[in-house]
């Protein structure tokens, strides 16, 4: 039975909980993502899976708390909440800077031996290629620049002044923490790894998304969709087909 503090309901959003789901699936945003991105997928996954949506500090409910600039001291948070959610099977799912932090908590967990079932990672290249982005030392014009090339913000959560700067500072630490972010070497994870990516998404090629395949001695596969960066926006019945695969072979244990 999973005891629940007031922390880890701060950390940890429940949108349509299945207590009796045999399987969790938890959900790690994107720079400037909040837990509320994956209210779909918990209404389309429930009951027969319960989602774990993962509220950063910086946004939303939270946006008065700092948010992290490292992806490490994140996952390290994230890690430790989740926890409490491992006596059944746990799947994390994570878009760009959530694929990284995704991947840094499932060795976590495993460190702790709470083994993740597997770790699907999205609109993300593997953590051992690097590029050089500059993203969170431009202005604020410029960080929008890149939302809008992007397209993943609504324009309408930019019309107020006051929401506007407080989701470029969420936005600033994320991208400081996304492009800061080096690989440190170690043993493969051993749980399957899905990684899925839209073709004409700017921030991953092919060649960078099958690279995942070597943090990982469980299993690899690599699924693409037509679409940006935000591809999953509109292939999300293909995206959520998908996920139910992964979710039923991490119930089951095939």
């Amino acid at each position: 039975m999973v005891v629940v503090g007031e922390m880890n309901q701060r950390w940890i959003r429940r949108f349509s909980p299945a207590p009796e789901a045999g399987v969790r699936l938890a959900c790690l945003a994107h720079a400037g993502g909040s837990a509320s991105y994956f209210l779909p997928v918990a209404r389309a996954l429930a009951p027969g899976c319960e989602v774990l949506a993962v509220q950063y500090p910086g946004r939303q409910d939270r946006r008065l708390e700092k948010a992290f600039e490292s992806v490490g001291e994140l996952a390290d948070a994230v890690a430790e909440q989740l926890l409490a959610w491992t006596d059944r099977p746990l799947v994390i799912f994570g878009h760009s800077l959530g694929a990284l932090v995704g991947f840094e908590v499932a060795g976590r967990l495993a460190d702790k031996g709470c083994e993740p079932a597997a770790l699907v990672v999205s609109g993300r290249r593997a953590p051992s290629r690097v590029r050089v982005e500059n993203v969170h030392t431009r202005t604020d014009d410029g960080i929008l620049a890149e939302l809008n090339a992007l397209g993943g913000t609504d324009p309408l959560a930019l019309a107020d002044p006051e929401m506007r700067q407080l989701i470029l500072d969420a936005l600033r630490a994320d991208y400081t923490a996304v492009e800061t972010y080096r690989y440190t070497e170690r043993a493969p994870l051993r749980v399957p790894i899905s990684a899925h990516i839209g073709t004409d998404d700017p921030r991953v090629t092919l060649d960078e998304a099958q690279d995942w395949a070597r943090h990982t001695t469980g299993g690899f596969e690599l699924h693409t969709y037509p679409g940006g960066h935000f591809y999953l926006n509109d292939q999300a019945a293909t995206v959520i087909a998908n996920l139910r695969r992964v979710l039923a072979a991490a119930q089951t244990g095939s």
